[in-house]
């Protein structure tokens, strides 16, 4: 679970502004939407919702999150820059950006971080939280002629692979989480690091507003609960759909032709004959998808997810994936994340939750997620522009945060709580009337009519 996130120099955030899902003391109301933070008397929060109008940065703060997901689990080539993206309205872009992480894992309180200027990862950190103390793990500091230097008194009892690689130091470019996954085995780094890196790769999910699913087919043919779970929910919310059904059809190589355009046609060829039992994903534009398999006998098949309505005599008519509205591929992007709240400690981070799907459809998804597995440590995270959601029968006032923009242009963020509001106020109608800011600033748009005029 994420307790407190902080961002600075990154894209529209400037200073530093930390979204923090530390539950509010002073608050009582749905208490089974938080979970105990390891070694303290505080509590986290099970969700957090983040309004704000058209570029206040709600999307920045997804995107600085997958940034530092992909800095802590990906090694960089040599010479690569680090990707990150400066403040460019102000200040000195040239100074380092900043990424503060706290999360829980394994029932611990962890803290990962980093500065990273366009070249190097200048320092790193990771480092246990317990009763308000920090334990160090590791830290890294880079010199300005890139030399490495990792200081690691909490690796030490780790084994000797691992302190070879604190010695050596690793790329500057790279963060030193990444330089371990990409140098060592698991046997080699023990089952502390393992369990952070397992947190960022499996646990911490990220969701854009066009990100499907990929091998959703494949998935569900592998988990039948998941499948049942899935055609259930679809029927519930009255999306048309009966059932999901995964069909797989042994075909000849010389046959992928008929599925794929010419010019795919040679490069999936190759990618089968690497091994055996591989498979290459495709996907339709409209949102379906081809699984293409090679088994463990050099046979090929081809996998289809498709959906079943029922027709006006009862029969089942099936319909390809590309057929479905885009809410209903876009709940099937979502679905996995309820099915799995039971099983997993997932972190889910959505953006723009309500992209193609009905405001009563939204405020039913967060429900079912936050009823279905209370006191559980499974977390949701959203940015939306859904009013609806802006309830205190479903939310609590601390779940619930603000972007806007300042007079420089960069992103602040807030929390509700900041606000003196009622337990029965509609926070929903305040929001919409600017009590709350974070909604747009609409200009004279009487004057474009008159200029349109003018120019006729």
């Amino acid at each position: 679970m994420i307790v407190s996130f902080s961002v600075s120099n990154f894209r529209s955030f400037s200073s530093e502004e930390t979204f923090s899902l530390v539950a509010s003391n002073r608050l009582a109301s749905h208490n089974s939407h938080t979970a105990s933070i390891p070694d303290s008397d505080q509590k986290v929060l099970r969700a957090g919702v983040l309004y704000g109008a058209n570029g206040a940065g709600k999307s920045n703060l997804f995107r600085a999150l997958r940034y530092v997901r992909s800095i802590a689990m990906n090694p960089r080539g040599k010479d690569r820059p680090t990707g990150r993206e400066a403040f460019r309205l102000g200040g000195a872009s040239d100074d380092p950006s900043i990424f503060d992480l706290q999360f829980i894992v394994a029932d611990k309180l962890y803290r990962f971080g980093f500065k990273a200027d366009d070249q190097r990862i200048t320092e790193e950190w990771l480092a246990r939280v317990s009763g308000g103390r920090e334990t160090t793990v590791y830290e890294r500091a880079t010199s300005s002629d890139g030399k490495v230097v990792v200081e690691a008194p909490g690796l030490k009892a780790d084994g000797e692979r691992l302190n070879s690689l604190v010695k050596v130091g690793g790329p500057q470019n790279q963060s030193f989480l990444a330089t371990v996954k990409a140098t060592l085995g698991k046997e080699d780094y023990g089952q502390e690091l393992d369990a952070i890196l397992g947190w960022f790769e499996t646990d911490l999910k990220m969701i854009g507003p066009d990100s499907p699913f990929n091998g959703l087919g494949s998935y569900l043919s592998r988990n039948p609960g998941c499948m049942d779970f899935a055609s259930s929910f679809l029927k519930s919310v009255s999306t048309g759909v009966d059932h999901l059904e995964v069909k797989e059809n042994e075909i000849r190589e010389e046959d992928l032709r008929n599925f794929l355009p010419e010019k795919l046609v040679p490069d999936v060829r190759a990618d089968l004959r690497d091994e055996e039992d591989s498979s290459v994903l495709l996907r339709h534009q409209g949102g379906g998808e081809l699984l293409i398999r090679r088994t463990s006998e050099g046979r090929c098949s081809l996998m289809t997810l498709n959906s079943a309505h029922k027709g006006q005599n009862g029969e089942d008519v099936e319909f390809e994936l590309r057929d479905e509205s885009d809410g209903t591929k876009r709940l099937l992007d979502l679905i996995p994340a309820l099915y799995n709240l039971h099983r997993s400690n997932g972190v889910y981070f959505i953006d723009e939750i309500e992209r193609s799907l009905h405001p009563n459809l939204v405020w039913a998804f967060l429900e079912f997620f936050l009823k279905s597995c209370a006191n559980c440590r499974a977390q949701i995270i959203v940015t939306t522009h859904e009013s609806n959601l802006l309830d205190q029968r479903l939310l609590r006032r601390d779940e619930i945060w603000f972007a806007e923009k300042d007079n420089t242009s960069a992103t602040r963020l807030y929390s509700l709580t900041d606000f003196k509001t009622r337990n029965d106020s509609k926070i929903s109608d305040h929001y919409l009337q600017g009590r709350f800011g974070a909604v747009p600033f609409l200009g004279d748009l009487d004057r474009l009519h008159e200029k349109e005029d003018q120019t006729v």
